[in-house]
């Protein structure tokens, strides 16, 4: 049930991990941050969670078997170590700087004016260690108005607009029932961190970076939304007509619900034909791709009309055999059922040392000779202090003494 061992890549039989000698301080807490260093972990880095002596409020949320391990810590926080210290211990900010010190990246979504308190800031550590990455991600860039103020991923779909996209579609501005920017800019980082260290490895300089979520969100919002107010003098409104279409949803087929996506010429002439109105390939507002955009609401509406008339089963049918983008919609307490992810492993069980049996969600991009599987279960927190202060050159009574203060806490 445990898959610690790496197996061969099929097509060469060589692993390798990206990141392999490259260490990450993570000094995230929540979803952004540590979702970012996760990745990073599983292409090889040694990514060292440090946290505070009494451990994460947020990963104590139920259901869970013990404190500061629920279902964020067992897949967030896999092939890292743990080190737990006070930092506002003078024995403890010591052993950090000395952690972060043997380090190639520190990532942090503290605010600046905390880093600075901790002496963990930029610019003093880039003095320090001029090859240092030194990660921030936090709300907003720190250059603007809004620089300093704090945020979580609610604020930042309020602010960025895209409350404003689901108001535009429902009526009432509205949240999305996922951690949309959270994790949006948790890729952000993980590409931020990378080009870093490939601008590092050809020329020796470290960075200082930020990913500031409320610019992140609102660029991320535009790609397809900025419309005609791209231009000066506007030629439009914001907005992509066919993904505001409020008709642009799962439909109720006669035993379920599923999504049923014509798109080019030919599938629009085939669902014509299919639902006995292939008629509608020649009415002017839908023969060209251009029309169809402009009347989505009237395209949108006959496939909701027309759907209760077949089963889900006989719309996939008749999709696949023409080619037309269909699915029907998950449940996703079920995706562990679904063949396709059980035919390529991605919700393997695994069995954690202290939690027992879960689901691993693996990482979905597969390489031909990069490793990028689990190494190590989600530590609890401090599990690895003994062991990385250890390799800084600590002995074990020095150690155990910090640990006495309460500035270190050992798993």
């Amino acid at each position: 049930m445990t898959e610690l061992a790496p197996s061969a890549a099929p097509s060469t039989g060589v692993i390798a991990a990206a990141f392999d000698g490259i260490r990450i301080i993570d000094l995230t807490t929540v979803l952004m941050g540590p979702m970012a260093a996760r990745m990073l972990a599983d292409h090889g880095a040694d990514v060292i969670r440090l946290e505070s002596v009494q451990g994460e409020a947020f990963l104590s949320t139920p259901p869970l078997r013990h404190p500061s391990m629920n279902w964020f810590s067992l897949n967030l926080h896999r092939n890292k170590r743990s080190v737990a210290l006070d930092l506002k211990h003078r024995d403890g900010a010591a052993a950090a700087a000395e952690l972060v010190a043997s380090a190639d990246v520190l990532l942090s979504n503290m605010r600046s004016s905390a880093l600075a308190r901790l002496g963990l800031d930029a610019d003093t550590l880039r003095r320090r260690h001029p090859r240092l990455i030194h990660c921030v991600a936090n709300g907003f860039g720190s250059d603007g108005p809004y620089g300093g103020r704090a945020a979580y991923d609610d604020a930042i779909q309020a602010a960025s607009g895209y409350a404003d996209l689901i108001g535009r579609v429902t009526g009432r501005p509205g949240f999305s029932p996922a951690v949309v920017a959270d994790k949006v800019c948790a890729l952000h980082v993980v590409q931020a961190v990378m080009a870093a260290l490939f601008f590092r490895e050809r020329t020796g300089q470290g960075q200082t970076i930020e990913v500031p979520m409320f610019e992140t969100m609102v660029a991320f919002n535009l790609a397809e939304h900025h419309g005609g107010a791209i231009f000066e003098p506007p030629l439009g409104d914001v907005g992509y007509v066919r993904a505001m279409n409020p008709y642009r949803r799962p439909y109720r087929c006669a035993d379920g619900w599923a999504c049923l996506l014509p798109y080019t010429d030919a599938n629009w002439r085939d669902f014509f034909t299919f639902v006995g109105r292939p008629e509608l390939a020649q009415d002017p507002r839908f023969a060209e791709h251009g029309e169809r955009i402009a009347h989505s609401s009237e395209l949108y509406g006959l496939v909701e009309e027309q759907a209760p008339n077949h089963t889900v089963a006989q719309w996939l049918a008749f999709c696949e055999l023409h080619s037309i983008p269909a699915l029907s919609v998950m449940d996703l307490a079920r995706a562990h059922e679904d063949p396709h992810l059980v035919a390529v492993d991605l919700l393997p069980v695994v069995e954690h040392p202290t939690e027992g049996p879960y689901r691993r969600v693996r990482d979905s991009v597969r390489y031909d000779t990069m490793d990028t599987s689990l190494r190590r279960h989600a530590p609890n927190p401090g599990e690895h202090t003994a062991e990385v202060l250890a390799e800084l050159g600590w002995d074990r009574a020095s150690i155990e003494a910090l640990a006495a203060v309460g500035a270190a806490r050992l798993g």
